[in-house]
């Protein structure tokens, strides 16, 4: 597992790619491998596809179209062979240069023409029949709602497995993690590295672990100048930060022998659902990390958006992170 980071890849479809190809050389082939790609097939998103096509290979493709409206081209091998993606090219059609001076002159293809083959798979071509299927919109409020529920889900793990009363994120204990155990990168945007504590803090980051070891010859914190494709052992928000006493303080249901593995935060554009913040019960005052008194000038905040979806009727539940 890597951790990419983001809900969407169009502001960096190259990293994108690159987390692909990680991921899948790990891939031994003794089983069966089912990929489900994205919704994203237009414009730059069906030329990535192409790409994701290529790269891994599949034996057989199952495309679902939509119901009385032709969003995209069958992908069939031959589509995919003659169409550019992203990055790769595809086999140029009808293009030839013509050599010697003479009318009668030989053809010749053009240079990199029948290099590459054509891809062998089978294509499942699938079309509903009933109305409203795959229409545009609605996924995405409800991949917000099921974003928010599995991370929820995960927090979970947190709570006593006794039936009682549901603890508090603030009631918990969390591990302490030394500014120089760990090194740290906000994947999505530029942080100045004088604000870095004010992004991290309360903040969902991925555990991750990268090949190289830390190295500081101060206490401060580590901070990576590029992101690393690298392996994610789970996840965890930072409860707090200590300056004083250079620590880290992280909530995580990833057991302690993984832990010992992780020497790696990675801070990405997806956020603490809104319920954990202002639902944490016997705070008397403030609620932490809650306030109306707000500094805009800080680089990198924002404020807490109300997904008013969660009101619909069809959807209402009680937001809980049991």
């Amino acid at each position: 597992m890597v951790y990419y980071g983001q809900t969407s890849c169009e502001q960096d479809t190259e990293g994108y790619l690159d987390v692909v190809k990680y991921v899948f050389s790990s891939y031994k082939k003794e089983v069966p491998l089912v990929i489900n790609t994205m919704g994203w097939v237009k414009g730059e998103g069906l030329l990535l596809l192409i790409d994701i096509v290529r790269l891994l290979s599949p034996s057989h493709i199952v495309q679902m179209d939509v119901y009385d409206w032709k969003a995209m081209a069958p992908l069939t091998p031959e589509y995919v062979h003659l169409t550019p993606g992203l990055y790769t090219k595809g086999k140029q059609q009808a293009k030839c240069k013509q050599m010697g001076v003479s009318g009668v002159g030989s053809w010749k293809p053009s240079e990199g023409e029948g290099d590459a083959s054509a891809p062998e798979y089978k294509l499942l071509y699938v079309h509903p029949e009933f109305p409203r299927a795959g229409v545009a919109g609605e996924a995405r409020v409800h991949s917000g709602i099921l974003r928010d529920m599995s991370i929820l889900g995960y927090l979970g793990q947190l709570q006593s497995p006794d039936i009682g009363a549901v603890l508090p994120l603030h009631s918990l204990v969390p591990y302490q993690v030394p500014f120089n155990a760990v090194a740290l990168r906000v994947i999505h945007t530029d942080v100045a590295p004088t604000n870095i504590m004010y992004a991290v803090n309360a903040s969902w980051v991925g555990l991750c672990r990268i090949p190289d070891e830390i190295r500081c010859q101060t206490d401060g914190p580590v901070l990576l100048t590029q992101t690393p494709v690298c392996d994610c052992l789970g996840f965890g928000i930072v409860r707090g930060v200590e300056m004083e006493k250079k620590l880290y303080h992280v909530l995580t249901p990833v057991p302690p022998e993984n832990l010992r593995l992780v020497n790696c935060l990675l801070l990405g554009n997806i956020a603490v659902p809104n319920c954990i913040l202002v639902g944490q019960q016997g705070v008397e005052g403030e609620i932490p990390y809650v306030t109306s008194d707000y500094n805009y000038s800080i680089l990198g905040s924002g404020k807490l958006k109300k997904k008013k979806h969660f009101k619909r009727r069809e959807y209402a539940f009680e937001c809980d992170y049991t």
